[in-house]
């Protein structure tokens, strides 16, 4: 698995881990009484074996068991979920993400800045072509407002482990803190037209000092060319 770049990441990935080392716990388990069962009880002679029914003991243990395991597998994802939804009422960044056919749109709405988007319109221009670039800061937390203007597409970055629906006319939410720096790829993980596979973006993970920079550079052309907001 890739290594998360998010604490929300880390999360979802342990709970993977651990389903997946719960459930080969128990196929061992099951797989080994079924091997034993061939084994010690398989047909010797044409004798009848001894008829079981009725036996408490085992109907308890295999209904109550399984209970058990889904119970405690309900817990875990729903405490888990329950922190990859939260949304705190001041993170440190928010950036709206528009999707369209065929790219995205990233704002800054703290600091009026409209990052950079390149609408395909032809396969000549997508590929080879500038994809656009949002850059957040390592270390603190990041708000992800996505918006639609035409069909259903996904926002995944696949280093969060995580993703989710953009949706027109219906706003999608979620919010991550940043765990290390980096350039990553995101893309559209929903089919949505004949340019889907080149809905592409890059990520850049930077240090605080480096967004600020980054934040005022922006500031200073849309001034320089008349469009600050």
């Amino acid at each position: 698995m890739p290594v998360p770049v998010t604490r929300q990441g880390q999360v979802t990935l342990t709970l993977w881990q651990g389903s997946w080392i719960a459930a080969w716990a128990v196929g061992i388990i099951v797989w080994g009484l079924i091997i034993w069962a061939v084994l010690f009880y398989r047909k010797r002679s044409d004798r009848v074996p001894h008829q079981v029914r009725y036996n408490l003991p085992i109907e308890f243990l295999y209904t109550v068991v399984p209970f058990i395991m889904i119970g405690v597998l309900f817990y875990f994802t729903a405490r888990d979920e329950n922190y990859i939804n939260r949304l705190s009422p001041n993170p440190d960044v928010i950036v709206n993400v528009t999707g369209f056919q065929w790219s995205w749109e990233f704002q800054y709405p703290q600091y009026s800045v409209t990052g950079t988007s390149t609408k395909v319109t032809s396969l000549g221009q997508m590929w080879p072509g500038r994809l656009p670039v949002m850059e957040i800061p390592v270390g603190e937390t990041v708000r992800f407002n996505l918006y639609s203007t035409d069909v259903i597409h996904s926002f995944w970055i696949v280093q969060f482990e995580f993703k989710r629906d953009v949706l027109p006319d219906h706003p999608n939410h979620f919010q991550v803190t940043l765990t290390r720096t980096g350039t990553f790829t995101g893309r559209c993980s929903e089919l949505c037209g004949v340019y889907h596979s080149r809905m592409l973006f890059t990520l850049k993970i930077v240090t605080p000092q480096q967004f600020r920079q980054w934040i005022t550079t922006q500031q200073a052309l849309q001034k320089a060319s008349g469009g600050a907001q």
